[in-house]
């Protein structure tokens, strides 16, 4: 019996939430992560890798534990400044006529 895997991505609605760092990379682009372009780009390029969904969290906060302070995360900009992923869906839908 053949199963399917089904393949799922995992974002947020910041400038990086996984790989601290890397968005000063000059072929990083989500320091344009309120601009729905780069939304409409993810999702086409998981369209051709044939990905099953894409999950968008909504942690919405500052980490503040590291040295009891927010400063670290600020400074690599760790899931700050962070949207709603619910604010890119009305712009989406417009866009893409669903």
């Amino acid at each position: 019996m053949r199963q399917r895997i089904y393949l799922n991505a995992f974002h947020m609605n910041c400038v990086v939430h996984h790989s601290a760092g890397l968005w000063p990379h000059p072929r990083d682009k989500m320091h344009r992560y309120n601009d729905l372009e780069t939304w409409i780009e993810l999702a086409q390029l998981l369209e051709r890798g044939r990905f099953d969904a894409l999950f968008l969290a909504d942690v919405v906060g500052v980490y503040d534990v590291f040295q009891g302070s927010r400063d670290a995360a600020i400074r690599a900009a760790t899931q700050v400044p962070v949207n709603d992923p619910a604010l890119l869906t009305p712009h989406s839908c417009t866009r893409m006529s669903i």
